[in-house]
């Protein structure tokens, strides 16, 4: 198992470095649809600038053929998972998006926050299932 974890501040740019880290790590160990998985950590660490207050941290972790996007923020409110986007001029699709990716969302509540787990099917490639280095 590799993990890469990032600190985000709280602000409007966040989301914009996570797809950039996240990216960046994905490519290096040449995962498969690295573009799906960037969008999932887009819309976890947009859910968490959105929803909540203070600095945010991504977790990225490879299992061999899987990747488990993970975004920690300071907030114990439980988005409702069994919503369907019904989505406003506001947003509310994120969720659905992931979903629709093929993630498996769960949360896992803890003192004074939360974190919310994405896992995804990526495969490896062959030559480097041990992640980036």
């Amino acid at each position: 198992m590799t993990r890469h974890v990032v600190a985000l501040p709280s602000g409007l740019r966040s989301p914009a470095v996570a797809r950039r880290i996240a990216a960046r790590w994905l490519e290096a160990a040449e995962y498969a649809r690295t573009a799906d998985a960037v969008l999932i950590v887009s819309e976890l660490v947009t859910n968490a600038v959105r929803h909540t207050r203070g600095p945010c941290e991504l977790t990225l972790a490879s299992h061999d053929s899987s990747l488990d996007i993970a975004v920690t923020d300071h907030s114990e409110e439980i988005p409702d998972l069994h919503r369907h986007a019904g989505g406003d001029g506001r947003g509310g699709f994120g969720l659905e998006i992931v979903r629709r990716l093929g993630g498996s969302i769960r949360v896992v509540p803890r003192l004074g926050g939360k974190t919310v787990h994405v896992a995804l099917q990526v495969h490896a490639s062959a030559h480097d299932r041990r992640g980036p280095p």
